[in-house]
Protein backbone atom coordinates (compact mmCIF):
# COMPACT_ATOMS: atom_id res chain seq x y z
CA UNK A 1 0.00 0.00 0.00
CA UNK A 2 1.07 3.24 -0.71
CA UNK A 3 0.37 6.36 1.29
CA UNK A 4 0.33 9.85 0.19
CA UNK A 5 2.34 12.40 2.33
CA UNK A 6 0.60 16.32 2.02
CA UNK A 7 3.50 18.43 2.00
CA UNK A 8 4.03 20.90 4.57
CA UNK A 9 3.97 24.30 3.73
CA UNK A 10 6.10 26.09 6.17
CA UNK A 11 7.46 25.10 9.39
CA UNK A 12 5.48 27.93 11.68
CA UNK A 13 7.37 27.64 14.84
CA UNK A 14 10.46 28.15 13.22
CA UNK A 15 9.14 31.26 10.93
CA UNK A 16 7.31 33.19 13.14
CA UNK A 17 9.06 31.34 16.76
CA UNK A 18 7.58 34.59 18.90
CA UNK A 19 3.72 33.92 17.90
CA UNK A 20 4.81 30.33 18.68
CA UNK A 21 6.00 30.38 22.11
CA UNK A 22 3.07 32.64 22.70
CA UNK A 23 1.07 29.62 22.04
CA UNK A 24 2.65 27.18 24.11
CA UNK A 25 2.51 29.76 26.86
CA UNK A 26 -1.63 30.25 26.37
CA UNK A 27 -1.87 26.49 25.91
CA UNK A 28 0.21 26.12 29.08
CA UNK A 29 -2.23 28.92 30.85
CA UNK A 30 -5.59 27.32 29.35
CA UNK A 31 -4.41 23.68 31.21
CA UNK A 32 -4.07 25.22 34.61
CA UNK A 33 -6.70 23.32 37.15
CA UNK A 34 -8.45 21.05 34.53
CA UNK A 35 -8.02 17.06 34.67
CA UNK A 36 -5.42 15.73 32.24
CA UNK A 37 -7.43 13.10 30.89
CA UNK A 38 -10.40 16.03 30.30
CA UNK A 39 -7.71 18.05 28.55
CA UNK A 40 -7.01 15.52 26.15
CA UNK A 41 -10.61 14.01 25.22
CA UNK A 42 -11.12 18.04 24.40
CA UNK A 43 -8.28 18.69 22.43
CA UNK A 44 -9.22 15.12 20.04
CA UNK A 45 -12.55 16.15 20.07
CA UNK A 46 -11.68 20.13 18.53
CA UNK A 47 -9.37 18.16 16.52
CA UNK A 48 -11.55 16.03 14.78
CA UNK A 49 -13.92 18.74 13.91
CA UNK A 50 -11.17 20.74 12.55
CA UNK A 51 -9.63 17.73 10.75
CA UNK A 52 -6.18 18.60 12.31
CA UNK A 53 -4.25 15.52 11.53
CA UNK A 54 -1.32 16.01 12.99
CA UNK A 55 -2.95 17.65 16.14
CA UNK A 56 -5.31 14.23 16.55
CA UNK A 57 -1.95 12.08 16.33
CA UNK A 58 -0.79 14.24 18.94
CA UNK A 59 -3.44 13.94 21.45
CA UNK A 60 -4.37 10.46 20.79
CA UNK A 61 -0.65 9.57 22.30
CA UNK A 62 -1.19 12.01 25.00
CA UNK A 63 -4.68 10.89 26.14
CA UNK A 64 -2.84 7.43 26.12
CA UNK A 65 0.12 8.83 28.18
CA UNK A 66 -2.99 10.04 30.65
CA UNK A 67 -4.32 6.33 30.66
CA UNK A 68 -7.12 7.27 28.24
CA UNK A 69 -8.42 3.74 27.13
CA UNK A 70 -8.36 2.96 22.93
CA UNK A 71 -11.66 2.22 23.04
CA UNK A 72 -13.02 5.52 24.37
CA UNK A 73 -10.32 7.26 22.15
CA UNK A 74 -12.23 5.66 19.13
CA UNK A 75 -15.70 6.74 20.02
CA UNK A 76 -14.66 10.00 21.00
CA UNK A 77 -15.94 11.41 17.39
CA UNK A 78 -19.30 9.38 18.08
CA UNK A 79 -19.07 10.71 21.76
CA UNK A 80 -22.98 11.72 21.82
CA UNK A 81 -24.02 7.76 20.69
CA UNK A 82 -21.16 6.13 22.92
CA UNK A 83 -21.70 5.23 26.82
CA UNK A 84 -18.60 5.41 27.79
CA UNK A 85 -18.55 9.33 28.97
CA UNK A 86 -19.30 10.83 31.74
CA UNK A 87 -21.94 13.91 32.15
CA UNK A 88 -19.28 16.10 33.02
CA UNK A 89 -17.18 14.93 29.63
CA UNK A 90 -20.53 15.22 27.43
CA UNK A 91 -21.08 18.71 28.65
CA UNK A 92 -17.01 19.66 28.67
CA UNK A 93 -17.65 17.72 24.61
CA UNK A 94 -21.01 19.51 23.73
CA UNK A 95 -19.24 23.04 24.55
CA UNK A 96 -16.10 21.87 22.55
CA UNK A 97 -18.10 21.26 19.92
CA UNK A 98 -20.18 24.76 20.36
CA UNK A 99 -16.74 26.98 20.77
CA UNK A 100 -15.23 25.10 17.30
CA UNK A 101 -18.27 25.52 15.13
CA UNK A 102 -18.74 29.10 16.44
CA UNK A 103 -20.82 30.77 13.55
CA UNK A 104 -23.52 28.69 14.87
CA UNK A 105 -23.16 30.13 18.28
CA UNK A 106 -22.95 28.59 22.08
CA UNK A 107 -26.45 28.21 23.01
CA UNK A 108 -27.64 28.97 26.28
CA UNK A 109 -28.38 25.37 26.89
CA UNK A 110 -24.96 23.86 26.30
CA UNK A 111 -23.70 26.90 28.12
CA UNK A 112 -25.53 25.77 31.04
CA UNK A 113 -25.20 22.32 30.97
CA UNK A 114 -21.19 22.70 30.92
CA UNK A 115 -21.95 25.27 34.01
CA UNK A 116 -23.67 22.69 35.70
CA UNK A 117 -20.42 20.28 35.88
CA UNK A 118 -18.11 23.10 36.31
CA UNK A 119 -17.13 25.82 38.62
CA UNK A 120 -17.05 29.38 37.15
CA UNK A 121 -12.82 29.52 37.36
CA UNK A 122 -12.87 25.84 35.86
CA UNK A 123 -15.67 26.66 33.04
CA UNK A 124 -13.10 29.77 32.16
CA UNK A 125 -9.97 27.35 31.56
CA UNK A 126 -12.26 24.54 29.63
CA UNK A 127 -13.08 27.82 27.60
CA UNK A 128 -9.63 29.30 26.99
CA UNK A 129 -8.31 25.52 26.15
CA UNK A 130 -10.60 24.91 23.67
CA UNK A 131 -10.12 28.49 22.18
CA UNK A 132 -6.05 27.44 22.35
CA UNK A 133 -6.40 24.35 20.33
CA UNK A 134 -8.14 25.78 17.72
CA UNK A 135 -5.62 27.91 16.97
CA UNK A 136 -2.94 25.44 17.10
CA UNK A 137 -5.73 23.17 14.63
CA UNK A 138 -5.95 26.41 12.23
CA UNK A 139 -2.07 27.35 12.77
CA UNK A 140 -1.16 23.26 11.66
CA UNK A 141 -3.98 22.79 9.37
CA UNK A 142 -3.05 26.18 7.54
CA UNK A 143 0.76 25.07 7.14
CA UNK A 144 -0.23 21.30 6.57
CA UNK A 145 1.53 20.03 9.63
CA UNK A 146 1.22 16.46 9.46
CA UNK A 147 2.10 13.59 12.02
CA UNK A 148 5.77 13.05 11.92
CA UNK A 149 7.02 16.05 10.38
CA UNK A 150 8.90 19.25 12.53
Amino acid sequence: MTTFQVPQRMNFSAVSPRVFKAVLALDAAAREGLDPALIELVQIRASQVNRCTYCIDYHAADARKAGESEQRIYQLSAWEESSLFTERERAALALTEAVTLLPAGVSDAVYERAAEHFEEKELAQLVALVFTVNAWNRMNVTTRKTPGTA
